[in-house]
């Protein structure tokens, strides 16, 4: 057994040093730098010394006290976000996934191609959807224009889907649910597969069908990987910063920043007591959230 217990620790030892340099000691001088008031000018250099204080809890009461007027609001959309991705996400991929795992001509050519959003990296399909949203040249608007002049009794008006309501909010979503979709349809398809077969024939026999067996077969086959994608699904997109930065970059007027850009926007500033600290809730509301959905998810099975 002591054998054993030295391979294990020799195995793990190096793993664990590189998760305590990259993870595990960052997190814990972010979390004590939101009990100071550290920022670009107090944080000190090569010419004068740090002047900054511990201040307590007090970065914690300015945000959640409501003394940050955009906080709130900016968690409200970020929820708001995380929610309607994920939705669309988890219903579409599973669409695909059920079309994709019946037999038909030509099967792994649409299989390849419904995964190119997932391989493109996301900057880059964020960056090619901001060309698309283009007020002025966007592929959209100059498609309007096109049917305009063909169909003329269509009158599509041009819109400005970066800076124009609801649009400033629908547009990163398209692009988020674009980039999504994969990873789910993928997930989803591994676990249709895993779902015996018999189970189908005996509901054709016996007569039921197609939402009988979709509501009595399939869903329930599909729990143990629906919870873990939808978990999956939500912390990503809760923290997904490419998107907003690269799509709307936050405007109009900071309205579609979600908390992650947020923080980011601080950290930019040089506030960084403030920007530790919006990291640090939101980690903390993740960290709340994946123990309350995990508990729940336990209960209903």
């Amino acid at each position: 057994m002591r054998t054993r217990w030295w391979v294990i620790l020799a195995f793990l030892a190096p793993v664990t040093v590189v998760m305590a340099l990259i993870v595990f000691y960052p997190l814990a001088e972010a979390f004590f730098t939101t009990f100071t008031d550290l920022n670009r000018t107090n944080q000190g250099n090569r010419f004068r010394d740090p002047s900054w204080v511990v201040i307590g809890l007090e970065n914690y009461r300015y945000i959640l006290g409501g003394g940050d007027l955009t906080f709130y609001p900016t968690l409200l959309w970020t929820v708001v976000w995380t929610v309607v991705n994920v939705f669309f996400h988890y219903t579409l991929g599973l669409g695909l996934a059920l079309l994709l795992n019946q037999p038909f001509r030509g099967r792994t050519g649409y299989r390849l191609l419904l995964l190119l959003p997932w391989a493109v990296p996301a900057y880059i399909s964020s960056i090619a959807w901001l060309f698309i949203f283009n007020g002025e040249f966007g592929l959209l608007n100059n498609m309007s224009r096109v049917l305009n002049n063909v169909l003329p009794f269509l009158e599509i008006e041009r819109v400005n889907w970066l800076s124009e309501y609801p649009w400033f909010y629908v547009s990163p979503i398209i692009v988020n649910v674009w980039l999504g979709v994969p990873f789910m349809m993928v997930a989803l398809l591994g676990g249709l597969q895993t779902i015996p077969n018999d189970q189908y024939e005996a509901a054709r026999v016996d007569g039921a069908s197609g939402w009988q067996t979709f509501r009595n077969i399939t869903l329930p086959g599909l729990r143990s990987v629906s919870q873990t994608v939808i978990l999956l699904g939500s912390i990503w997109t809760f923290n997904l910063f490419v998107v907003i930065y690269f799509v709307t970059g936050g405007g109009p007027a900071g309205k579609t920043e979600i908390l992650v850009t947020y923080t980011y926007r601080a950290f930019e500033r040089g506030d960084f007591a403030r920007a530790a600290t919006y990291a640090v809730i939101v980690f903390s509301m993740l960290l709340a959230f994946s123990a309350f959905y995990r508990r729940v998810s336990k209960e209903a099975t």
